[in-house]
């Protein structure tokens, strides 16, 4: 008796095979949930008025969280670390622009792009930081493991 491997509609998501792909969409999906949760409440929600601060900080450090998974989760691969966060962040940045569509005061603080750039370069400047602290740590593995090397 056969047994199929995958589900018909399988190959649909064949993209999704990586890990770095799934972080990066789950992430940016997290993150767009988040934001619009927290814009909602702040727009429709006149009786939390009085907690304004503590909801956005809340709000910022929830979000910084979720922004800070795929850098713990691929702390060793800088490669995977810098196409997740770019696909979360996209994905994020994307829902910020259908976002400024409903909210029209959204984009006079910071416009689609400029979120987006934000987002990327902190992202780019810990892959860095992650490359070369791995480099380094690779560097000293291999010092390490000849026994006739001897500090000099």
């Amino acid at each position: 008796m056969l047994v199929r491997a995958h589900l018909p509609g399988y190959r649909w998501f064949h993209v999704f095979r990586t890990a770095a792909v799934r972080m990066g969409v789950y992430v940016g999906v997290c993150l767009t949930l988040v934001f619009t949760a927290w814009l909602v409440i702040a727009n429709r929600a006149p009786f939390l008025e009085r907690f304004a601060l503590e909801r956005d900080i809340a709000a910022a450090a929830i979000l910084c969280f979720l922004a800070a998974i795929p850098v713990f989760r691929f702390l060793r691969f800088p490669g995977h670390l810098l196409a997740s966060s770019l696909i979360g962040w996209l994905i994020f940045s994307l829902s910020y622009r259908v976002l400024c569509l409903v909210y029209h005061g959204l984009s006079n603080r910071l416009s689609t792009f400029h979120v987006f750039v934000l987002g990327a370069v902190v992202y780019m400047i810990l892959t860095t930081l992650c490359w070369v602290v791995a480099t380094i740590w690779r560097a000293r593995e291999a010092h390490a493991s000849h026994p006739n090397h001897h500090a000099s």
